[in-house]
């Protein structure tokens, strides 16, 4: 049976490193899809209520529910400007959405950061402009994932609750 999970949090909380642990974790037949990724990369679009990425995110996030036994969706994505790729989530996937918040104080993700290969890329400035503090979506139901726990219980609560679910 097809499921969904789905990692937000702010910049530097952890999400993309738990995602690609996942997909290994869960192995062949995993997408993972990051909005980092599209945004950035495949499109090279700004951020925001009508971004460019979200038609592709939903794109990618139908394609993955017809082709892919586990599909990780995973990004900052503010819960107001995402919404809609939120619902066609609980749309597609129904009762098999398991999302996930990564509710980080801010010194936390500066310090997380420091250890990522991008860290030059932007700093403390660009992440307090972009932090938005308990961000909780009102469609998906998230559990909080905060800083006491390391990744591998992360990954091991997350991976264990989806393949027992």
């Amino acid at each position: 049976m097809k499921k969904l999970i789905i990692l937000r949090g702010n910049s530097g909380s952890g999400k993309t490193t738990i995602a690609k642990e996942l997909q290994k974790r869960f192995g062949r037949n995993t997408m993972l899809i990051s909005q980092d990724m599209i945004r950035r990369d495949m499109l090279k679009v700004k951020d925001g209520k009508n971004t460019l990425a979200i038609p592709l995110m939903k794109e990618l996030l139908s394609y993955g529910n017809k082709h892919s036994e586990v599909v990780i969706l995973e990004g900052i994505m503010y819960a107001d400007w995402y919404q809609s790729l939120f619902q066609l989530a609980v749309q597609l996937y129904d009762t098999r959405v398991y999302a996930y918040y990564f509710d980080l104080p801010f010194e936390e993700t500066l310090k997380r950061h420091q250890t990522k290969p991008n860290r030059s890329d932007f700093g403390e400035e660009e992440m307090r402009r972009w932090w938005r503090e308990k961000d909780f979506s009102n469609i998906l139901n998230e559990v909080c994932i905060t800083f006491d726990k390391d990744k591998e219980s992360i990954v091991n609560e997350i991976y264990d609750f989806v393949i027992n679910a």
